[in-house]
């Protein structure tokens, strides 16, 4: 049993009746428990009914009860049941799932005896929406005091409990309501849209696109357009080394590149004269690098770790509730005084080495704020930071080495440069040379060290060339697209890693270095066959700009409504067009869902027709087997498992037939489907079972 809270017996609610409480609203259960150990002047109370944890405790012989929410406890749905599209009447429903409904029946009775009520959800646009909904929902009210903090450690939460704000941050509140009902009107209608048009060909496929979502899909699309029409073009880099009296040799490149051939000839002749050279040496002071803000923190995890943006957040999410890391949806990079840096710094101390290193009085920043919260920082806390798996490990210490990092020293690099101008062709080299680590001991960064030496004069030993050829655009990784979407300011930094993460799920995007599906393409072809300002980033950014005003505005309802009705108007003039042109999106989508099948499904060549590809195919009695695309001209066919999920390997078997992947209750197996192969999946099935 934990040792913060003290286990009681009851599973009711009885005994709370007649207790003059307060009551605290957080947004998941573990803050709740961090709150109440936090306030609790001796250990809290638990209680636990129909599955809700509730901590009673006492502060200053007041009567407190902390309960949470688990997220959001209701969500959007139409007002009415339609077949018509696009539906503009919503309203907020109670979830349906036991586990849910469980939470706000508890909370409805808590409320209904409680005195006073503070909320104490995440402090952005989410978590005010939660409370905002809890309070006017569950309570009948929108009276609350609000609890504003960054971090779950004592001192904090006690600062926030003890300087609570008299009312819930409405703007926030509003916006966020404002950016799920824009999100519905879009996801909603436009899904359906595109679901109801390839239904039209006979086929059914969950699709979606959103309001974000399919400019995101529109970056893609565009760098694959780019790739496709992109020509090589070949070219020369030119090479002389040069040596001096003592046989020093340093390789210098021409400043530009040539590509005429006949032009390298003229380079010959320069072999064998006699050179000065212009030989230059400088002091570079390389401060260090800014705190942490999310879109950083997700760069440079997926730059070290190959952690995707996603699981980074969720990685993040999980430190800040374990109370070992600030609040991680922020952009800020800013570390204000307030935080006590200085302490954390001693904190840390004991459990890391190069903390030692920190020894500047302010700690750099960057250039970005964010009103709710600082730059994403440690604790200081480190008690269970050995119960963390490798890769929230990897993540902790990260934040950790990049917070001590902006107290370290500057880094100083010498740079030497070696020029020669000749015939009006100017050659030359770079090389760098650690003269003081400073932060680069704490944090990691690549400088490449090369140390040259040389005389001034010197003697052109040889002409040497090398033929190269123009790169196409490198494509987006999972990390470059969330950059990309901060950079032009389309989705919050909370949400453009889950927006990406569903375009793979959806089957538009694949790979880590991402790169666009059949179904993608078709999708993306059949918005703008639809209408160009579903993927119109502009307008996206436009509508951003609005909520991002309606969290500061005196009259954010007024606001919520303009920008509604803007919404409204747009998806309508959209839809106008939809009814127009949805035959012709029917065969795009249903194109490009035929030909994923294919490609989703194929193993390999057929070894015996030489002719067709050998997929995965199911009868009409939903029985899976491996057959010949080339049927029936070619009948060959393969038994394969028919429970679990199978993917295809790029490894082969000994046999020389591709190896299947089959997973069954998290377990899995390699296996050859070739009935002559000892490594078919019946023989390995019953090896295993023996």
């Amino acid at each position: 049993m934990p040792k913060q809270f003290v286990q009681a017996k009851a599973t009711h609610l009885e005994h709370l009746a007649g207790l003059n409480y307060e009551l605290i609203i957080a947004e998941k259960p573990k803050a709740a428990l961090k709150i109440a150990d936090a306030l609790a002047d001796s250990k809290p109370e638990k209680i636990v009914v129909n599955g809700v944890p509730i901590f009673v405790l006492e502060r200053n012989s007041k009567k407190i009860v902390v309960a949470s929410a688990v997220g959001h406890l209701f969500s959007l749905s139409a007002k009415y049941n339609t077949i018509s599209l696009p539906i503009f009447d919503v309203e907020w429903r109670k979830s349906q799932t036991d586990y849910v409904s469980n939470y706000i029946n508890v909370l409805k009775q808590l409320i209904s005896k409680a005195k006073e009520i503070t909320i104490a959800c995440d402090y952005d646009i989410e978590g005010e929406l939660i409370g905002y909904n809890v309070l006017r929902f569950l309570a009948n009210t929108t009276k609350a005091n609000r609890m504003k903090f960054s971090t779950l450690t004592k001192q904090e939460l006690v600062k926030a409990y003890e300087n609570k704000m008299q009312h819930i941050d409405f703007g926030q509140a509003i916006a966020g309501e404002t950016r799920h009902i824009l999100d519905w009107f879009y996801g909603i209608n436009l899904s359906r849209a595109l679901m109801r048009a390839i239904k039209l060909r006979g086929l059914f496929k969950i699709l979606s696109i959103g309001r974000v979502q399919g400019p995101a899909l529109k970056l893609v699309a565009l760098k694959e357009k780019q790739i496709a029409n992109f020509k090589p073009e070949t070219y020369w880099k030119v090479f002389v080394v040069v040596q001096d009296s003592k046989g020093n040799t340093v390789k210098l490149e021409l400043n530009k590149e040539i590509k005429e051939k006949d032009k390298l000839q003229q380079f010959k002749q320069l072999e064998g004269k006699q050179v000065k050279l212009d030989i230059t040496t400088k002091k570079i002071v390389v401060e260090p690098p800014h705190p942490f803000d999310l879109t950083t923190l997700q760069t440079e995890a997926y730059k070290f770790f190959n952690i995707t943006p996603a699981r980074l957040l969720a990685i993040a999410q999980k430190l800040y509730l374990d109370g070992l890391i600030s609040y991680p949806r922020t952009s800020s990079q800013k570390l204000p005084a307030s935080i006590m840096y200085k302490q954390i710094l001693q904190k840390l101390a004991n459990a890391f080495n190069f903390v030692k290193y920190a020894v500047r009085q302010k700690p750099i920043e960057g250039k970005a704020a964010d009103p709710a919260h600082p730059a994403i920082y440690p604790t200081g806390v480190t008690q269970g930071i050995d119960k963390l798996n490798k890769q929230e490990r990897n993540v902790y210490e990260l934040i950790v080495r990049r917070f001590v990092a902006c107290f370290a020293e500057n880094a100083e690099i010498q740079q030497k440069t070696i020029k020669l101008n000749i015939n009006n062709f100017v050659f030359s080299k770079t090389a760098k040379q650690i003269l003081q680590q400073g932060w680069l001991k704490v944090y990691n960064a690549k400088i490449d060290e090369e140390k040259l030496s040389i005389n001034e004069l010197a003697v052109i030993k040889s002409v040497c060339f090398e033929q190269k050829q123009t790169q196409p655009p490198k494509r987006y990784t999972p990390a470059s697209l969330v950059k990309e979407l901060a950079k032009r300011n389309l989705g919050t930094k909370g949400t453009r890693a889950l927006i990406i993460e569903t375009l793979y799920k959806r089957n538009y995007i694949e790979g880590n270095s991402i790169k666009l599906t059949p179904l993608g393409s078709a999708v993306e072809n059949a918005l703008d066959k639809f209408s160009t300002l579903i993927t119109d980033e502009g307008l996206t950014r436009q509508f951003e700009k609005h909520l991002e005003a309606i969290t500061t505005s005196k009259q954010p309802l007024e606001e919520q409504k303009k920008i509604l009705e803007k919404a409204k108007q747009v998806l309508s003039h959209i839809f106008k067009q939809y009814e127009k042109v949805k035959q012709d999106i029917a065969v795009i989508l249903a194109d490009g869902e035929i030909t994923r099948r294919k490609t989703e499904n194929a193993i390999c060549n057929c070894p015996t027709c030489n002719k067709g590809m050998l997929c995965i195919k199911k009868t009409k009695n939903g029985k899976r087997f491996i057959a010949c695309s080339n049927y029936p001209e070619c009948k060959v066919a393969y038994t394969i498992p028919q429970k679990g999920k199978i993917n295809v390997t790029k490894k082969q078997c000994e046999c020389g037939f591709p190896l299947l992947k089959l997973t069954l209750k998290r377990k899995s197996i390699e296996f050859c489907f070739n009935p002559n192969c000892k490594h078919h999946f019946l023989k390995k099935l019953k090896s295993r079972q023996t």
